[in-house]
């Protein structure tokens, strides 16, 4: 993998990282709760993570694969709650499945590769013109929504990504 690439990807696994670790311990039906008045819980922020963003900009847009290259245009919406009867265990392993297949993508690629696809239906006056602006743009989405899982985290149980109160002596 290309250097400055690495030097992308290695922030992007530390964001990752911290999604998962934030979600660490809690229970089903904490992971299932909606906490703030948009509605959407944990395990729905995960499953717009694993679908909107690994695999859309990764393996859809990066890599040019026609099942996934459309799957915005199909209603995004859908992907910020989880099917009746999927179980956290399977959100969790579909996010690690999509993270392993989008690294794959990133390590064929280049810095100035221009993505393969890219959907002019959603986006007709907006590109991002190649694979750097597009990590970058992934690690910015990604640390957004580390963030949240931590707001979130701390109003289910108090719980921070810092181990404790921060502002404590």
């Amino acid at each position: 993998m290309n250097a400055e690439l690495g030097v992308l990807k290695g922030a992007l696994d530390r964001q990752r990282e911290h999604v998962l670790g934030i979600l660490e311990g809690l229970s089903e039906e904490d992971l299932r709760q909606p906490v703030l008045p948009s509605g959407w819980s944990c395990l729905a922020l995960l499953r717009h993570l694993t679908l909107d963003v690994e695999r859309f900009w990764f393996c859809g847009v990066i890599a040019g694969e026609p099942d996934v290259a459309g799957q915005l245009t199909a209603g995004a919406e859908a992907h910020w709650y989880v099917p009746e009867g999927m179980s956290a265990e399977r959100v969790f392993a579909d996010y690690r499945a999509a993270i392993a297949r989008a690294d794959a993508v990133l390590a064929a690629a280049a810095p100035e590769q221009e993505p393969a696809a890219w959907p002019v239906e959603i986006w007709p006056t907006w590109r991002l013109p190649d694979v750097r602006h597009i990590l970058i743009h992934v690690l910015t989405e990604v640390a957004c929504h580390s963030g949240h899982l931590d707001a979130v985290r701390e109003l289910i149980d108090g719980t921070t990504w810092l181990g404790g109160n921060p502002y404590a002596g």
